[in-house]
């Protein structure tokens, strides 16, 4: 996931991405970023964050804990705001928007 500098929630969205580097999977062992499922962080103002995201199958057993995850570690980040998840399936995710460091932790 990229996020323009121009983009006026730019420094919220940098200290989001940055808290879900700490969100790993619990089958794979690697930070969902560096998986790719993570497709968009919004802000709303002041009063909420939708982060927009996949999972690597569409029914993954450990998407609910995935899922608190990222809730766990942005209200840590941002104690005032709601926290929305929203699960989609398009894209469908698949091995190449593993980012290169990702790649190096799972070995291949």
């Amino acid at each position: 996931m990229k996020i323009s500098i121009a983009d006026p929630f730019y420094k919220e969205k940098q200290q989001a991405m940055s808290a879900l580097y700490r969100v790993v999977d619990p089958e794979l062992f690697v930070n969902i970023i560096d998986l790719g499922l993570v497709y968009g962080i919004d802000f709303d103002g002041d009063s909420s964050i939708e982060v927009t995201m996949t999972l690597s199958t569409p029914h993954c057993p450990m998407g609910e804990a995935i899922t608190t995850g990222v809730r766990n570690v942005l209200s840590i980040e941002f104690p005032d705001k709601e926290i929305d998840v929203t699960i989609v399936t398009e894209p469908k995710w698949d091995h190449t928007m593993i980012t290169d460091d990702g790649r190096s932790q799972l070995g291949i």
